[in-house]
């Protein structure tokens, strides 16, 4: 029988989970579990980051986590759930990846970037700056192959799989490169029509709600600021209730239908945001169920949570004890070899340069892309058209030798690429 390939996935526990967590990654979560051997990770560690005051409000959100998953129908029989900070090995695997991941590659990531406009700067701690490492090795430890994220997280994504490369460039191959899933739903707005749902913005429809409650919520969903009254014609593009209608109703007919009076102007907001919750409740109630019949045996979810731990300890260990090995810091007290070169011989700086020159493709640096900061394009003053860029092996492999980890090596490398290009014939 062929093994199933691995998942690696989780959530920081910092409040109960919402309907944009459902579209943008449960929904997923649920259906690849009977296709992989999925670890979903409660990511405790990386909570304290912008919470280490709030203790009380993690413990109690582990909670409310794991009866979100149960309830939206995560199996433990079939998958583990494990709490981070009760796996040492996530932290040691930590603190060896920060040894080779690049300051400016974490200082230029745009979702850490994205939650330091969010936070004062005073209130930063270095274990804020490291957190993306802490989510490399939360990927690396288990060997994932396959990571399901919203689309914020694909630059991540991509720096994993850099770090991984560089580790097995270094120390022979221990890690796989994995690939990154995106949701049906990569991002749902929020109920303010902000461009997604957010606890800090209070814009959520909790996977929790009473029927009561979402009714509350989609009444005062945010619609089309232009239209005054139910007679005026109206815009279904961008108005978050048809949006929801659009991922929420299975009646695709009845969505279409409304969408036509709403643009003719012969249906209110009332109505339609009272479809939304009928739609929205029977869409809930079976989570709600699941919910209540965890919710009166809290010994079957804490039980859920200490037997996938500790199932991930045991793969932990194992791929730790390689680690070490590879790394030759598994003992001090005995001679060991040198691990085996990577298949892959490393490339000189000029040998890298010469390969540069010669497909006439010179770095840049830009963070926005979801490649990765260090990119190649077309060098200036080269002749002809270059070459269709290589795969991410071929780029990683540059990226290395011409140790390209901050913008100003990055702007060397590319003048002299430049010279070289501008002498060829």
């Amino acid at each position: 029988m062929e093994k199933k390939k691995r998942i690696l996935t989780g959530i920081r526990p910092t409040g109960p989970l919402h309907l944009g967590h459902y579209t943008g990654a449960l929904e997923n979560w649920v259906r690849l579990q009977d296709e992989y051997d999925c670890f979903f990770l409660i990511a405790d560690y990386q909570a304290l980051t912008d919470h280490i005051d709030d203790i009380d409000r993690i413990r109690s959100a582990v909670i409310e986590v794991t009866l979100d998953w149960l309830a939206v129908g995560l199996d433990p029989g079939r998958s583990a759930f494990v709490v981070q900070s009760h796996v040492p090995e996530f932290a040691e695997l930590t603190m060896l990846l920060s040894m080779i991941t690049p300051l400016a590659y974490l200082q230029r990531n745009p979702t850490l970037k994205a939650e330091m406009d969010r936070i004062e700067a005073t209130e930063l701690s270095v274990g804020f700056y490291t957190y993306p490492v802490s989510q490399i090795a939360d990927i690396l430890l288990p060997k994932a192959d396959l990571v399901p994220v919203g689309d914020d997280q694909l630059p991540h994504i991509e720096l994993t799989r850099e770090i991984a490369r560089r580790f097995n460039r270094t120390y022979g191959q221990v890690f796989p490169e994995p690939e990154a899933l995106v949701g049906r739903v990569p991002r749902l707005v929020g109920t303010d029509g902000q461009a997604k749902m957010s606890k800090s913005l209070d814009n959520c429809i909790y996977l929790g709600d009473s029927a009561e409650t979402v009714e509350q919520r989609v009444a005062g969903m945010y619609t089309d600021p232009t239209r005054l009254r139910s007679t005026d014609p109206g815009h279904v593009e961008g108005n978050p209730v048809f949006m929801y209608l659009d991922v929420f109703n299975p009646d695709a007919a009845e969505v279409e239908e409304l969408k036509d009076r709403y643009r003719a102007g012969r249906v209110g907001d009332v109505e339609v945001k009272q479809r939304l919750a009928r739609v929205l409740n029977d869409f809930m109630e079976p989570m709600r169920q699941r919910r209540r019949h965890y919710e009166q045996r809290m010994d079957e979810v804490k039980e859920a949570l200490q037997e996938g731990t500790q199932r991930v300890k045991e793969v932990a260990a194992a791929t730790m004890d390689e680690v070490r090995s590879a790394m030759r810091i598994d003992s001090y007290t005995q001679s060991v070899p040198a691990s085996e070169p990577s298949e892959q011989a490393s490339l000189s700086r000029d040998e890298a340069l010469a390969r540069l020159a010669a497909a006439k493709l010179e770095p840049y640096w830009n963070v926005d892309e979801a490649g990765g900061p260090v990119l190649f394009r077309a060098a200036r003053g080269a002749k002809g058209r270059p070459p269709e860029q290589k795969d991410r092996a071929w780029r990683s492999e540059l990226i290395e030798a011409l140790e390209l980890m901050s913008e100003a090596n990055v702007a060397a490398v590319r003048r002299e690429v430049r010279r070289r290009v501008a002498r060829s014939p």
